[in-house]
């Protein structure tokens, strides 16, 4: 059965498209500049799964907060947001695996008014590569 409906490539933008500007909206961090940034004082978030987190380690001193329910945790205006999420103004990096979700995330905040919402550059991937930190201590999972 032929498939009804199919994108045109140039009537509808993709991923790459929505990832190129999503990532211009941003001044993404390095990992050292994320470091940098959690000691100041920013909510650093790791989105990875359990199974990548398992795999690659635990960022020390981030939340996990799943992708899902990303903006509802950190919208201060929200009845579910966490303790530390307290107004528009809080500096946010957002880390992933390799830095790709974790750009569209940080893009979806700041359309949401957390203007000062970023990402880390390659994720925790080249958080590893940097040789920064990680540990074997229980997460703080925000759920």
């Amino acid at each position: 059965m032929k498939r009804q409906g199919r994108r045109v490539k140039e009537d509808i933008p993709g991923i790459a498209t929505d990832l190129a500007k999503a990532r211009a909206s941003l001044s993404r961090l390095t990992p050292q500049q994320t470091l940098a940034a959690a000691a100041r004082g920013a909510i650093v978030v790791d989105t990875r799964t359990e199974t990548q987190r398992k795999n690659q380690g635990e960022i020390p001193g981030v939340e996990v907060i799943d992708r899902t329910v990303l903006e509802w945790r950190l919208d201060a205006a929200g009845a579910d947001h966490i303790p530390e999420a307290v107004d528009d103004d809080v500096e946010i990096v957002i880390i992933c695996r390799q830095g790709h979700s974790s750009s569209l995330a940080a893009a979806s905040l700041r359309s949401i008014g957390l203007w000062r919402a970023t990402n880390m550059i390659g994720g925790a991937e080249a958080w590893i590569t940097a040789g920064l930190p990680l540990n074997s201590a229980p997460p703080d999972i925000r759920p």
